[in-house]
C-alpha cells in the first residue's frame, strides 16, 4: 500500500493533518529557495556597493554608484537616510542634538528597515520547524486511536484491523519530521547569512556616520 493510499484511507482529521503538513512543506521550500537566491545575491551586492561607495569622489557620485551596484536597495537606503539630515526642518525634534546623534538615529532606523526585509521568511521557517513534528504527532495519535477503537469494537486482535491505522500513524510521524528537518536546517543556515550581511551593513553604517560627522565638524 502506497503512502498516498494510506493517507487517503483515513478520515477527515487525518486528511486535514496531511494537507496541513503538505502546505507547510510547500511554504517552507518556497521560502528556502527564494531566500537562498536572494541572500546569495545580497552578499555580493553589499560587497560591491560598499566598495563602489568608498571609491566615489563625493556623496552625489557615491549615491549614483549605489543606484547602479545596489539593485536590492540594501546599502543605498543608509546613505539616503543620512542625507535627509540636510533637509531636516530647523526648530524640530528631527534637527535636535548634534550631528552625530542625528546620524545615529536615522541610520539605525534605515538599518532596521533593511534588516526586516532580509529576515523575511525566517519566522515561517522557525514556525514550521517547531510545529510540524507536533502536527505529525497529532496524526499519529489519531491513527493509534483508530487502531484501539477497532480492537475495542471487535474484542479480538487481528493484524488486519490495526495495520491500516498504525500505518497511517507511522506515515504522519515521518511526514512531520520530513517537513520540520529541512525548515530547521534552512533557518540556521540562512540565519547565519543574514547575520553576516547584518554585520557588514552595521559596519558600513558606523563608518558612514563617522565620515559625515567628521565632515560636519571640519567645516
Amino acid at each position: 500500500m502506497g503512502v498516498w493510499q494510506t493517507v487517503l484511507q483515513g478520515d477527515a482529521i487525518s486528511r486535514s493533518v496531511a494537507l496541513l503538513l503538505f502546505a507547510m512543506s510547500v511554504a517552507s521550500w518556497v521560502v528556502i529557495f527564494w531566500k537562498s537566491w536572494m541572500l546569495r545575491r545580497a552578499v555580493k551586492d553589499v560587497q560591491l556597493s560598499t566598495a563602489a561607495f568608498w571609491q566615489a569622489a563625493h556623496l552625489d557620485d557615491a549615491q549614483q554608484r549605489l543606484q547602479a551596484f545596489d539593485p536590492r536597495r540594501l546599502v543605498l537606503p543608509l546613505l539616503q537616510a543620512a542625507r535627509t539630515i540636510e533637509q531636516a526642518a530647523p526648530q524640530t525634534l528631527a534637527a535636535a542634538g548634534d550631528r552625530s546623534q542625528q546620524l545615529t538615529r536615522v541610520l539605525r532606523d534605515a538599518l532596521h528597515l533593511v534588516l526586516h526585509r532580509l529576515q523575511f521568511g525566517q519566522v515561517l521557517l522557525a514556525t514550521v520547524g517547531s510545529t510540524a513534528p507536533f502536527v505529525g504527532l497529532l496524526g499519529t495519535v489519531w491513527g493509534i486511536y483508530h487502531a484501539l477503537t477497532e480492537i475495542g469494537q471487535d474484542g479480538k486482535f487481528r493484524i488486519e484491523q490495526v495495520s491500516g491505522p498504525v500505518g497511517e500513524a507511522l506515515v504522519m510521524t515521518a511526514a512531520g519530521l520530513a517537513v520540520a528537518i529541512p525548515a530547521v536546517l534552512a533557518y540556521n543556515v540562512l540565519g547565519r547569512q543574514v547575520a553576516r550581511i547584518e554585520a557588514d551593513l552595521e559596519g558600513f553604517a558606523r563608518d558612514l556616520r563617522e565620515l559625515l560627522a567628521y565632515k560636519e565638524s571640519a567645516v
